[in-house]
């Protein structure tokens, strides 16, 4: 009996201390300087280990950009450049070395399945010791990494548990409230403040550091506010600024009871699987609620899947056949503190979030575009690859053409059979046929 006693004890005080220290403060949108001051001395420990790397490796350590793992050394020279010299009529077996080489590099480091495996560091971060050039290389070294791993698994993950249930009930049960009021002013003001709220909470429990730029473009009512997507946490990075309503498919389980919840509280779009595969009823719903500009922005990620904060992949031109404004949103994480990055078919929901909830902090910066509307002669194609440049050329991605769902799917024939008569134009054009 006494244990329990003491233990009760115990679990009183740690939740007086994350309610006063912490979640009241986020609810109130004030800082204390706690999590400035972790973040310094992170930072701090972070070059003191990259420090010791530097000099405990042999040769010079190669710090380049990569936005893959660095394989093989690619040559980037257009296609038309590389067989401008196959000119003449006469066949030579060597004829066929780019092609080759093409492909090899096609099997082994492809550009478009690289961005979905984890983000190369260029140093290490004291998560993990598998990457490679991070071995030991000093007892100091390995124990502030032992350190690390006590803190994060012994005091960071219970605190985080803590603020995402806190975080996770209030939404549940202030939405449910204010979902008993009748549709006025005063519901909207209370929706939207129950949201900010828990989302502050929230980000707090990923120990989160957001840097917001260009405030003055943040989405507006009756608007749709477009963004490139790395996480499922990207919705909560976004909602910590201000509200949005959310477009997605009816879970079950948790996900399914914060959804009942939330909807009755704030007009988001849900769909049922079998609306989902009706285009026409979708588009129809979400018309209609950017018709209504007394309602929150559509939070929409036109890419579909998770990308590894590298690049900016199609985005599905359904979210710019709506009409009304656009406001594009351009969100880059930090890996040097934790990655963001779902990779969905590796790990499940629950061992991702154990990941980054065990990782250093969630780190990024949120840019807000101005926004951008369709033009007269312009397409939704082609308006969706101009949204997708720009939120692409601000954050510092790589943009890529392709459908992020080869992430789960294999390219069409069809496309291997356009790229196959482009080959043969070419060599035709160059003179390499007769």
């Amino acid at each position: 009996m006494e244990v329990l006693w003491a233990a009760a004890r115990v679990g009183a005080v740690w939740l007086a201390v994350v309610l006063g220290l912490i979640v009241l403060p986020s609810a109130l949108g004030v800082s204390l300087g706690i999590s400035e001051a972790y973040m310094w001395v992170l930072v701090k420990t972070l070059e003191w280990a990259t420090i010791r790397i530097e000099r405990g490796v042999k040769k010079p350590w190669p710090l380049k950009t990569s936005t893959g793992n660095g394989i093989i050394e690619r040559d980037e020279t257009p296609m038309e450049k590389g067989i401008a010299r196959l000119n003449t009529m006469d066949f030579e077996f060597s004829d066929i070395f780019y092609f080759c080489r093409k492909g090899f590099e096609a099997i082994v480091e492809d550009a478009v399945t690289q961005r979905f495996s984890s983000e190369e560091l260029l140093s290490w971060n004291l998560l993990t010791r598998t990457n490679v050039n991070f071995h030991y290389i000093s007892l100091r070294l390995t124990i502030v990494w032992v350190i690390g791993v006590v803190v994060r698994y012994c005091f960071l993950l219970p605190l985080r548990i803590t603020l995402a249930t806190i975080g996770i009930m209030s939404m549940i049960v202030g939405t449910t409230l204010v979902g008993q009021l009748p549709n006025s002013s005063v519901k909207n003001y209370l929706s939207e403040v129950v949201h900010l709220t828990c989302s502050r909470i929230l980000v707090r429990a990923l120990s989160g550091t957001i840097r917001y730029h260009n405030k003055e473009n943040r989405p507006k009512k009756g608007g749709i506010c477009v963004a490139n997507h790395t996480s499922p946490i990207d919705a909560i990075i976004l909602t910590n600024d201000g509200c949005y309503a959310m477009v997605g498919q009816v879970h079950g389980g948790l996900m399914g009871v914060i959804q009942r919840a939330t909807v009755k509280a704030c007009p988001h779009v849900w769909f049922e699987r079998s609306e989902v595969k009706d285009r026409h009823l979708v588009m129809k719903r979400l018309r209609e609620h950017v018709a209504d500009e007394s309602k929150l922005p559509i939070l929409i990620f036109p890419e579909g899947t998770c990308i590894n904060n590298t690049s900016v992949m199609m985005f599905k031109k359904g979210s710019f056949e709506i009409g009304g404004t656009i406001y594009p949103v351009a969100i880059k994480y930090d890996p040097q503190f934790g990655d963001a990055f779902w990779n969905s078919s590796k790990y499940n929901i629950v061992s991702y979030l154990l990941r980054i909830m065990t990782s250093w902090a969630i780190v990024c910066n949120v840019w807000y575009l101005p926004p951008m509307v369709r033009e007269p002669d312009e397409d939704a194609v082609q308006f969706a690859n101009r949204v997708r440049s720009a939120i692409a050329h601000q954050g510092g991605l790589t943009e890529l053409p392709w459908d992020g769902g080869l992430k789960r799917a294999k390219v069409k024939d069809t496309f291997r059979e356009e790229q196959q008569k482009n080959y043969s134009k070419m060599l035709v054009r160059n003179g390499s046929i007769g």
